[in-house]
């Protein structure tokens, strides 16, 4: 089994949180969307969305965190032990999965920085589309996905209604764990997994006041949660600043220089 993906990709960490909950084996390899490594031919032919994670199992190929967690779920046992818990865990993966975490993201990401990646981005797809002529359509496609997004985030009703989404998603969170100790019972489910990362994404925009200390039982929960060994080896090695810093700051460094050299 092997697992493409990068450490601060939120659906990354949903899928190597289920893995490590239910102590599935696997191989890991990096794939830095900062460096437009997702756009590389060889990776792109695999997953012509260029989306982290990737699943590789055999010659089978599984590009979604949705049904990646839902294959993963149905190895071995499932995590939760009562069909009910499960069918309440598969009604909380598909609605976390509905919430686009991109836009909430990027809307507390500086300008200049959403400039500086994309405009590198986009060179890199025009050179893509040069080099790979069979991959031309597929890549003028994800041109077109991200200028949707530059123009959603242009957009102050889709951002608020994306806001207003999340919001609705954190008030039926606090509403669950008033009667349960996890998201889809009494133990660690594949909701779990899927909704910790949502939680590590605001406390590393540094949002945690006004998303989640308003609520009790979900910060709570949150603060349980980053104490599993998943978290701690999934997530909490990059929760600091300087952890951060160290991923981000080399891809700068990298794509500043291949800009200069012109080398996409």
């Amino acid at each position: 089994m092997q697992f493409y993906h990068h450490p601060l990709s939120m659906n990354s960490q949903k899928v190597r949180l289920a893995l490590e909950e239910k102590n599935i084996d696997y191989t890991a390899f990096r794939v830095n969307p900062l460096k437009a490594r997702n756009l590389d031919a060889e990776f792109f032919r695999q997953n012509p969305n260029g989306t982290l994670p990737m699943l590789k199992i055999g010659a089978h190929v599984l590009c979604e965190s949705l049904p990646i967690l839902q294959h993963i779920d149905k190895l071995n046992e499932p995590l939760g032990e009562y069909k009910d818990y499960r069918e309440r865990a598969e009604e909380w993966i598909k609605k976390i999965d509905e919430w686009d975490a991109k836009p909430f993201t990027l809307t507390h990401v500086p300008d200049r920085m959403i400039r500086f990646f994309g405009k590198f981005k986009r060179r890199v797809l025009i050179a893509r589309m040069a080099k790979n002529p069979d991959l031309a359509n597929k890549y003028h496609s994800k041109l077109n996905s991200m200028h949707a997004m530059e123009e959603q985030l242009k957009d102050t009703q889709a951002v608020d209604s994306n806001r207003k989404e999340l919001v609705l998603m954190l008030d039926d969170a606090e509403h669950q764990l008033a009667g349960t100790e996890f998201m889809a019972g009494d133990v660690f489910s594949v909701a779990d997994a899927a909704f910790i990362p949502v939680l590590a994404r605001i406390e590393l925009l540094k949002l945690s006041e006004e998303y989640l200390r308003p609520r009790p039982k979900l910060l709570d929960y949150w603060e349980r949660m980053k104490c599993r060994p998943s978290y701690k080896k999934v997530i909490g090695g990059y929760s600091s600043q300087l952890k951060q810093l160290k991923l981000v700051v080399p891809s700068i460094c990298n794509v500043g220089i291949r800009n200069v050299l012109k080398r996409f």
